[in-house]
């Protein structure tokens, strides 16, 4: 049984590849939006549009049938050196598209967009849940604060919902992200592996967990509402290195460069998802020793 078409954009990346499988498993058709036809994807049906470019995103919206929305497309990375990208993609594509959607889906059933546990910032308030002001310290923290406000604006016109993931990694993630870079390291024998502060603590998760949690909430009765996606707990950089050396076999000397060190670096971040089991039940399947054996032996 078919449970509804999702049209999902940023389809061709981490977490949409990763998404669109398990939605398929669990029994919903997906339509990838691709920027280009460089960034198509194989798993599913692919039209393209820039979502920068607002007569191609309404011209694609007008044609297309879908009953839910999943926007997954942004630059997640928070070091993304071409500041100017990334508030556009994630303020103004963002923009384009639920603009087109209000204006020719507006019996869309739900929408789910995609924020970023980094518009907490630097907080005391441990677990973080989603009544804690928002300090974002970062460009990128800031232009997914901007989105979410430019959605608050337009939420009477449409059925959404706000996640904020915290961290979380998995097969397939770019070496620009922390576990994937140490995670290849290891896999490499590499000797040495340099790194930038290593007295951060962070919330990881699987991302076969985030996007179930997803997933359970396309199909909640959740509307208008901001959910925090994250373990609840923070493991630390040392920890993450010993779990991969005891999977791997592997021991590697870990250097500061302090080039690598970020100003304004968020030194501990680990939330609550309290909210969202009220909503969706129990989603997380894997710990973080898992979800390391995975990425490190391929073990599911």
């Amino acid at each position: 049984m078919n449970k509804g078409t999702i049209l999902v954009t940023g389809a061709s990346g981490f977490t949409g590849q990763h998404f669109i499988r398990a939605a398929s498993k669990e029994g919903f058709s997906c339509i990838a939006l691709s920027q280009s036809d460089v960034t198509r994807t194989s798993l599913c049906e692919t039209v393209v549009a820039d979502l920068l470019n607002k007569q191609a995103v309404n011209r694609v919206i007008s044609e297309l049938s879908f009953d839910y929305v999943v926007h997954l497309a942004a630059i997640a990375f928070v070091a993304h050196g071409n500041v100017d990208e990334m508030y556009r993609t994630n303020i103004v594509g963002t923009l384009n598209l639920i603009d087109a959607l209000t204006t020719f889906k507006p019996n869309l059933k739900k929408a789910l967009f995609i924020s970023s546990a980094n518009v907490y910032g630097n907080t005391l308030e441990l677990p973080i849940d989603e009544a804690v002001e928002l300090n974002p310290q970062n460009d990128y923290a800031v232009s997914k604060c901007a989105m979410e406000f430019a959605l608050r604006t337009r939420q009477h016109l449409l059925p959404m919902v706000v996640v904020r993931p915290f961290n979380y990694t998995g097969r397939g993630q770019s070496l620009n992200f922390l576990v994937p870079k140490i995670v290849n390291a290891f896999l490499e024998k590499q000797p040495i592996i340099e790194l930038g502060n290593t007295d951060v603590a962070r919330d990881f998760s699987d991302v076969r967990d985030v996007v179930n949690a997803y997933i359970r909430l396309l199909s909640s009765s959740a509307v208008n509402c901001t959910f925090n996606v994250c373990s609840g707990k923070p493991t630390s950089l040392q920890e993450v290195l010993s779990m991969c050396s005891e999977i791997s076999g592997h021991t590697l000397d870990v250097k500061v460069n302090r080039a690598f060190v970020r100003e304004n670096e968020i030194k501990q971040l680990f939330g609550s998802d309290e909210r969202l089991k009220s909503v969706i039940g129990g989603y997380r399947t894997y710990s973080f020793q898992q979800t390391l054996e995975w990425m490190l032996r391929g073990k599911d």
